[in-house]
């Protein structure tokens, strides 16, 4: 049996996506502390206390991006959320370590 199906994306891409308010949903499963210390504007805390809220609000038909801290972690996440109905879920390539060397200026605390 294959695990469902996820894409990569680049720092580049999210960055353009997210400069034209493209319509998608951004979760970071980065423990709390690193979260709140600093993020990708727009996204959310995941963990898996709040995948039940996540699973009420979020449209399964939006993309669905998923940041760690480089980039693994996220995939296999990227893969369980694409099993749960979730049409296009993307790993995001470096994770919040890049995002935020890439765009210091775009990064929230």
């Amino acid at each position: 049996m294959n695990a469902p199906a996820f894409r990569h994306l680049d720092i580049p891409t999210l960055g353009e996506w997210l400069a034209g308010d493209e319509p998608l949903t951004l979760v970071d499963i980065r423990d709390p502390v690193s979260f709140a210390e600093g993020h990708i504007p727009g996204s959310r805390h995941l963990d898996n206390d709040s995948v039940p809220a996540l699973f009420e609000v979020a449209p399964r038909d939006r993309p669905l991006v998923v940041v760690c801290y480089h980039g693994h972690s996220s995939q296999q996440a990227a893969a369980w959320l694409a099993g749960q109905g979730f049409a296009e879920v993307y790993s995001l390539d470096g994770g919040f370590t890049d995002w935020q060397l890439r765009h210091p200026d775009r990064v929230e605390r």
